[in-house]
């Protein structure tokens, strides 16, 4: 039941947003196996298009002794197996051109990190494999920037291009969320996803900035504005026991709420529309 060749124009022809959720990092393969069939059956419930997401390297941990995931070869096994069993198209971050190649033979969408949001030969390399590539913008880059960043993807011959709001550095291990980003990034002519979970992180926040803190109470309040603002697409990353992640434990939103939250998010968009 391998999922069919992803288009953004699958996710964003129907009258609602798609979901971008998994865990921050793959943790097992039985794990990834879980997650997506267990938010994919929420999605569908709601009449809301899923695309099941997962890092198998979590290169830009605040510090080296943080766990990093699977790697890049048994990474790409389980979010192949979990394209093939449970029928969802995927996604997964690429930190190093020299990586994308084979990303690309995978995953459905080809992520940029925030970090990385500026880096040329990464997002030619992106570009080139076909895919629809996803651009987190950097937290310090005001939204009218990217269309820098979609010029170089279209120079390269990408087609199809999703923006992303993650937040923006406010003063020390702080976020923000400008709502303004969105019908700004939307005027370039791509979607716009709201990343729920990363937007409300506090950078090196935690354990004397050895890792992240967050905010998680927060995260229906702004999903809720950003539907409202009119985004295509909501990104979060859910984990089952969040206490337990590997990664982002203080933002990763529990899986027993999301039925609740879709439900909530797809009454605030029917009600603006």
């Amino acid at each position: 039941m391998a999922a069919k060749p992803l288009s953004l124009t699958d996710l964003t022809k129907r009258d609602t947003f798609f979901l971008i959720a998994g865990p921050c990092v793959i943790e097992s393969e039985e794990h990834s196996l879980k997650m997506a069939t267990a938010i994919k059956a929420v999605a569908e419930k709601h009449g809301v298009p899923y695309v099941f997401k997962s890092s198998f390297d979590k290169a830009n941990r605040s510090s080296h002794a943080s766990s990093r995931g699977p790697g890049l070869e048994k990474g790409l096994a389980i979010l192949k197996k979990v394209r093939d069993e449970v029928g969802v198209p995927v996604t997964t971050d690429v930190h190093e051109s020299l990586h994308v190649d084979d990303v690309g033979k995978v995953a459905d969408i080809v992520q940029i990190p925030a970090f990385l949001s500026r880096q040329t030969d990464l997002l030619i390399a992106a570009a080139k494999t076909g895919k629809v590539v996803s651009v987190k913008k950097g937290q310090f880059m005001a939204p009218w920037d990217m269309k820098n960043v979609v010029e170089k993807l279209k120079a390269a011959g990408a087609k199809e291009i999703a923006l992303v709001e993650r937040g923006t550095t406010f003063g020390y291990n702080n976020l923000v969320v400008d709502m303004r980003a969105f019908p700004i990034m939307k005027f370039l002519g791509y979607p716009v996803v709201y990343d729920a979970t990363h937007s409300l992180q506090l950078p090196g926040g935690a354990e004397g900035g050895k890792s992240t803190g967050g905010m998680r109470e927060y995260i229906p309040t702004l999903a809720k504005a950003a539907v409202a603002a009119g985004v295509d697409g909501i990104f979060m990353e859910i984990h089952d026991e969040p206490e337990k992640a590997l990664s982002d434990a203080t933002t990763q939103f529990p899986l027993s709420e999301l039925d609740g939250l879709l439900s909530t998010l797809v009454a605030v968009h029917n009600a603006v529309r």
